[in-house]
């Protein structure tokens, strides 16, 4: 059994084992049982490929160790600094670099992270991204552009002094790295805009 929770979200609860983390999807009484199961099936599965797929590609991220198939992944802790934490204590114009890098990498090899915030970026050496539960692959520059844009309103909710300074610091890097950088820009420029009305509208 597991020895500590550590977190727990929507979707999942984490426990510590061994210095292993276990993510386990839980049921959700609310869902028709025989669907229930077949989503969190559907989801350990897709976020499984998500990490072998990191993994073949040497990006920092969570190594996987085991997977049933069902609702339970082991996965490698990842020891480090929440982003978080640390971004304005730092050069945050470096980091911001590499958050920028690290995502047109993703984007590259069609992975759209689906949480991109410093609470799910840790730092040891370099950053690592971690939280792959709302990932999944796409060819789409609408889901690339909200990807990014998910990054502007994690670093202008968290970091609200600098986030201006560490956006466009990121972008810039991903456009050097990002194969359809102008085509997902220009997407972005609708993404933003189409926000900006809900929120009049609202």
């Amino acid at each position: 059994m597991p020895k500590s929770i550590i977190a727990q979200g929507a979707e999942a609860k984490l426990f510590l084992e061994d210095n292993r983390i276990l993510k386990q999807r839980f049921p959700k009484k609310y869902r028709i049982k025989q669907i229930d199961e077949k989503l969190r099936g559907f989801r350990t599965r897709r976020e499984a490929k998500i990490l072998q797929k990191l993994e073949a590609i040497n990006f920092p991220a969570p190594r996987l160790i085991s997977n049933d198939e069902k609702e339970n992944l082991v996965i490698e802790n990842v020891r480090g600094n929440l982003v978080k934490d640390i971004l304005e204590k730092s050069d945050y114009k470096k980091l911001c670099s590499d958050i920028g890098k690290k995502v047109a990498i993703l984007h590259n090899n069609l992975i759209i992270h689906g949480d991109l915030t410093t609470s799910n970026m840790i730092f040891n050496k370099e950053i690592y991204f971690i939280d792959f539960g709302l990932s999944f692959f796409s060819e789409k520059a609408e889901d690339r552009a909200v990807d990014l844009h998910l990054l502007k309103e994690g670093l202008e909710s968290k970091h609200y002094r600098i986030w201006e300074k560490c956006f466009r610091c990121a972008l810039e890097a991903y456009k050097k790295e990002a194969k359809k950088s102008v085509e997902t820009l220009k997407r972005l420029e609708i993404v933003e805009k189409r926000g900006r009305y809900r929120r009049k509208g609202s």
